[in-house]
C-alpha cells in the first residue's frame, strides 16, 4: 500500500505522508552509541528491530532497551544472533539465552521506577522504536496491546519510530499518541503475535485449585504471565462479581467475562472496568478488548502504583516463584544462577494485596524441581538464587501440598509450615537441615506425608447461628492448640486428660495435631480466617490396632458448649474412621462428664456403656456387629 492509498484510507495521515518510509530508511534514525527502546511483548516492533539488525554499515555501541519482548533477539540453537548490547528489565525467552552468555545485561527493578530513570536520564533514551495501530481521522495511533513502560520511554525518548499494523487493535485509555510524535512510520500489515499457555500437567492444576480455593467473591485479581496462576482462572466459575487490576491480561479471562463472573462491582476504583498495562494472548483476546471501553490500558506506573492497589478493596496478587527457603525469601527471577523472568512488577502488587483490606499477597511454586530432584523449598536459597520478594512481605506459599501462610510467624512456625508443602521425598532432610539451623525444635518430627487434605474441609453452622470451619490438623497448629489448651476451663482440662493440667508439654500438643490423619488423626474447629484462625474445638482419634476401633477424645470452649459443635466434630471423625474402615470408637469417659456420654451415644446406633469405677467405657461400633 503507497502513501495515496494510506492517506485515502486513514485520513489521519494527511500532512505527515512524507514520513511514512521503508524500515531501512526508518531506522536511519539510530546512531552510533544510541540507546534504543524497543516495545513490549506481543507489540514489539520486529519489522524495524530486523531492519536494525541488518543495518548497513553495522550501527557500533548501540544499546536495545527494553523490558518484555518477543522476535527482539532471534535465537538458534540456543545462540542469540544480534548484533547489539541488550538491557533489559525481564529475561523472557527472548533474552535468556543472551543474559546467560553476557549479551544481555539484565537490571532487577520494579517497573514502576523505570520511568523515573527515563526522565531523570540515568537510562537516556535516544530513540523509542514502537507498534501502533493505525491513526483514527484525529491522527492519533494506539499502543493497542502493550501500554506497560512504552508511553514513557516514547515521552522521554529524543526521537521516535512507530511501525503501523492495521492489525493492531485499538485499546481505550492512555494509549494514545498522535502522529506527529513519531519522526518516521513503516506500514507493516502482519499479525499481531499471540501467545498461548502451554498445557499444564496434575501437579500445576492442584497448585491452580488451591490458589483458586483462597479467592472470594468480589475480589480484584493481578495475575502476571505464570501458568498456574493463570490456570487458576478455570477454578473459579462458582465465583461472583470478580475484578481485574493487573499488569498483563491473557486470554485465561475470557471465559470469566463470557459468564458474568468478571463484572468489577465491587471494585473500589475503576469500577466496572478491566485495568491493564499489556496483554498476551489470542487473537480472540485482541478482537475483544478492540476499541471495547470494558477495557482500560494504563502506563504500568498507575496500575502498579502502591496507593492504588493497596486502596482496592479484596486485592488478590499471583506470583509464581522459583524457589523459597524457610524463613520465607523468594527467588523469582534467578534459578540456579542463570537469570530468567524478572521483578516486573511483583513487589508493588505483593505489597499492595498485603496492605489491601481483605487482600491476599500468594506466592505459587511446584515442590520439586521438573526433573524431581530437588526441592523447590529450601533451606537456604541456592547460591545463584537472589532474594526477589523480602522474608517480610510473604504471606501465602502454595505448592501441591497444600497453603501455608507465613505473615507475622516467628521463623519456627514458617520453617514447620513450609516443610509441611514441600514435597514428602524432601520433608525428612528439610526438617533435619532445619534443626541444624535452629529453626524448629530439636525434638521436632512429621508424621504426615500427605498433602494437606484440603477435601476434608467443611463450613458448618451452628445452633447460635455461628459459621465454623472444621479442618484437619496439622503439625504448624502446635501454638495455636497451646492457646486453645490455656483458654480451656480446669473442670474441662480434667475430663479431657484425667489429670489436673496446668500446661500442654510439647510433647503432649504434638500428639494432638502432629499426626498421620490414618492411624493418628485429629480434626480442629475454628473461627476466623485462613490467616487469624481462633481454635474452638478438637477431636482426635488413635488407632488401637489389635480392636480396630479408634480410641476418641474431644475438647471444645466453654462458651462454644451446647452449640452443636460436638456433635459436628464426632460426625466429622466418624466419616473419616468409616473411610479408614475402623469398626467404630472407644472412649473412656469419666462419669460425672453426662454431656460426653450423650454425645457418644449418638454416634450410630450400636453402643454399649459399661461402668468401672468413676469411668465409663463407651464402644461404638459402625455395624451391627455384637460386641
Amino acid at each position: 500500500m503507497n502513501e495515496v492509498e494510506l492517506i485515502n484510507r486513514y485520513p489521519g495521515f494527511s500532512g505527515f505522508e512524507n514520513r511514512i518510509t521503508t524500515a531501512n530508511d526508518a531506522v536511519s534514525v539510530v546512531k552510533a552509541g544510541n540507546q534504543v527502546f524497543i516495545g513490549t511483548a506481543c507489540a514489539t516492533p520486529r519489522m524495524l528491530v530486523a531492519a536494525l539488525e541488518n543495518a548497513t554499515p553495522s550501527l557500533p555501541d548501540v544499546t536495545l532497551v527494553h523490558f518484555l519482548t518477543t522476535g527482539a533477539i532471534v535465537n538458534e540453537q540456543d545462540k542469540p544472533l544480534t548484533h547489539f548490547r541488550h538491557k533489559c528489565f525481564f529475561v523472557g525467552s527472548d533474552e535468556r539465552f543472551a543474559a546467560a552468555q553476557g549479551m544481555a545485561e539484565y537490571i532487577p527493578i520494579s517497573l514502576t521506577q523505570v520511568p523515573q530513570l527515563f526522565e531523570s536520564r540515568r537510562i537516556p533514551l535516544d530513540v523509542a522504536i514502537v507498534q501502533v495501530s493505525p491513526p483514527d481521522a484525529f491522527g492519533n495511533v494506539s499502543l493497542g496491546v502493550s501500554v506497560d513502560i512504552s508511553l514513557d520511554a516514547l515521552t522521554y525518548a529524543r526521537r521516535s519510530i512507530a511501525e503501523i499494523n492495521p492489525n493492531m487493535p485499538t485499546t481505550l485509555g492512555d494509549t494514545s499518541i498522535h502522529i506527529s510524535k513519531f519522526d518516521k512510520f513503516v506500514w507493516n500489515d502482519s499479525p499481531i503475535l499471540e501467545y498461548q499457555h502451554i498445557p499444564l500437567d496434575e501437579v500445576a492444576k492442584q497448585i491452580a485449585a488451591y490458589i483458586a480455593s483462597i479467592i472470594e467473591d468480589g475480589s480484584t485479581l493481578q495475575i502476571g504471565l505464570g501458568r498456574m496462576p493463570n490456570e487458576a482462572f478455570k477454578y473459579l466459575m462458582d465465583r461472583r462479581d470478580l475484578g481485574i487490576h493487573t499488569d498483563v491480561i491473557t486470554d485465561a479471562i475470557i471465559p470469566l467475562i463470557e459468564i458474568g463472573i468478571i463484572t468489577g462491582a465491587k471494585k473500589t476504583h475503576n469500577q466496572g472496568k478491566i485495568i491493564a498495562s499489556y496483554s498476551m494472548g489470542s487473537r480472540k483476546l485482541y478482537d475483544l478488548i478492540d476499541n471495547n471501553p470494558l477495557f482500560v490500558f494504563k502506563p504500568i506506573t498507575y496500575v502498579s502504583n502502591f496507593k492504588t492497589v493497596s486502596s482496592q478493596h479484596k486485592m488478590v496478587s499471583v506470583t509464581q516463584a522459583f524457589a523459597v527457603d524457610l524463613t520465607g525469601q523468594v527467588c523469582a527471577d534467578q534459578f540456579e544462577g542463570e537469570f530468567y523472568s524478572g521483578v516486573s512488577t511483583q513487589p508493588d502488587f505483593i505489597r499492595g494485596a498485603a496492605y489491601s483490606n481483605g487482600g491476599k499477597p500468594i506466592i505459587c511454586l511446584r515442590s520439586t524441581t521438573d526433573d524431581g530432584k530437588s526441592s523447590r523449598i529450601r533451606s537456604l536459597l541456592h547460591e545463584g538464587e537472589g532474594v526477589t520478594i523480602a522474608r517480610s512481605d510473604v504471606h501465602y506459599v502454595i505448592t501441591e501440598y497444600g497453603i501455608a501462610y507465613l505473615f507475622g510467624k516467628s521463623i519456627r512456625e514458617r520453617a514447620l509450615a513450609l516443610i509441611e508443602i514441600a514435597h514428602p521425598d524432601f520433608r525428612t532432610d528439610l526438617l533435619a537441615e532445619a534443626k541444624k539451623l535452629n529453626y524448629v525444635h530439636a525434638h521436632q518430627i512429621l508424621k504426615s506425608k500427605d498433602a494437606y487434605h484440603v477435601e476434608q474441609e467443611r463450613t458448618i453452622k451452628l445452633k447460635n447461628g455461628a459459621s465454623v470451619i472444621l479442618r484437619p490438623a496439622r503439625a504448624s497448629d502446635a501454638a495455636t492448640l497451646q492457646h486453645f489448651f490455656h483458654e480451656m476451663s480446669q473442670e474441662d482440662r480434667y475430663t479431657r486428660f484425667f489429670q489436673r493440667l496446668n500446661n500442654l508439654s510439647f510433647k503432649e500438643v504434638q500428639r494432638l495435631c502432629n499426626v498421620d490423619q490414618k492411624q493418628d488423626v485429629a480434626f480442629l474447629a475454628v473461627t476466623g480466617t485462613r490467616e487469624n484462625e481462633t481454635v474452638i474445638g478438637n477431636a482426635n482419634y488413635f488407632l488401637n490396632p489389635s480392636t480396630n476401633l479408634g480410641e476418641v477424645a474431644y475438647m471444645i470452649l466453654p462458651a462454644w458448649q451446647g452449640t452443636g459443635l460436638g456433635t459436628s466434630l464426632q460426625a466429622c471423625l466418624v466419616e473419616h474412621a468409616k473411610g479408614q474402615n475402623l469398626r467404630g470408637f472407644a472412649a473412656e469417659i469419666l462419669t460425672n462428664n453426662k454431656n460426653m456420654v450423650k454425645l457418644a451415644k449418638r454416634a450410630c446406633d450400636n453402643v454399649s456403656v459399661t461402668r468401672h469405677d468413676d469411668t465409663y467405657e463407651v464402644i461404638m461400633l459402625f455395624d451391627d456387629e455384637v460386641e
